[in-house]
């Protein structure tokens, strides 16, 4: 089903039976590193993937230049050597992997554009201290205004998703992530993501949507989208206070992905006050 390196494969989803075990086992905690995270964005980033051996694979791509990556394991040096070689660079390397790397002479830099946000999913909830106060009060201010109703994501509600979805499309300039969003909707169920859609008057206004990580003990929030109104100022923050409120205990942490080196999405993100990252490297020969 997955052939045998330098052979590619398409990712498909028959290929979950193989893959979501060992993504589940691994103990990092890459955003990027689950199944539905590899399928969602397979055109994205056009991803393929090839046996290395029995418990190993490479997941290739290519943004603007080529690039491989090695989840499971880093293979022989001849194979690391060829895979460096035909793809210049290895990407979402673990610092678990820095070491070894750099050992065997390949040159090992920080991802700092794609580290993960890492929040206390308790601090999410209480939100306490003066350097959060402004999104409580953005969250009062939506709760003033409005009474939300919250309810999980199952399969009953993916229209009314999809219809928030649709909505947040038609307000960019740019489609970002909205094929892998529509696609996550549409294959929840098949792929075990789960979520929260929020209500305001009957009328679906947000949702969320992700799926555990690092052996169980972080949540990661792939998807979060709002309809694009002022009159609902402050959603946001209450979905994203209401979510972790919700998530069981056994999840210590959010995982709420990387900013990509956008500006305004970086200062987002460490408004919140992350109690770490996930820190990625790159790797070149």
């Amino acid at each position: 089903m997955i052939g045998q390196y330098p052979s590619l494969s398409e990712i498909s989803v028959e290929l979950r039976p193989i893959l979501h075990e060992r993504f589940k086992a691994l103990p990092d905690g890459i955003s990027e590193f689950t199944f539905a995270s590899i399928y969602l964005f397979r055109d994205a980033h056009k991803y393929g993937i090839s046996k290395l051996n029995q418990d190993s694979f490479v997941i290739v791509g290519r943004d603007a230049d080529p690039f491989f990556m090695l989840p499971f394991g880093l293979p022989e040096r001849t194979v690391l050597d060829d895979l460096f070689g035909s793809y210049n660079t290895m990407k979402c390397v673990a610092e678990s992997q820095c070491e070894p790397l750099s050992d065997m002479g390949y040159h090992v830099v920080e991802d700092r554009d794609n580290f993960d946000y890492l929040y206390l999913r308790q601090d999410l909830v209480q939100l306490a201290g003066r350097k959060l106060h402004k999104k409580k009060n953005l969250i009062n201010l939506f709760v003033r205004n409005h009474t939300c109703v919250a309810k999980p994501l199952l399969e009953d509600y993916t229209d009314d998703a999809m219809r928030i979805l649709e909505n947040w499309k038609h307000q960019r300039d740019d489609p970002g992530d909205y094929l892998a969003a529509k696609e996550a909707l549409e294959r929840m169920e098949q792929l075990q993501l789960c979520g929260g859609i929020f209500y305001v008057e009957n009328e679906p206004v947000a949702y969320c949507l992700g799926e555990e990580l690092a052996l169980g003990k972080t949540f990661v929030i792939h998807f979060e989208k709002a309809v694009a109104k002022e009159e609902y100022k402050g959603v946001y923050q209450f979905i994203n206070q209401v979510f972790a409120s919700v998530l069981p205990d056994k999840y210590e942490t959010i995982n709420r992905e990387q900013d990509l080196g956008d500006l305004g999405l970086r200062q987002a993100k460490a408004s919140y006050k992350p109690v770490g990252f996930v820190k990625k490297y790159k790797a070149t020969k």
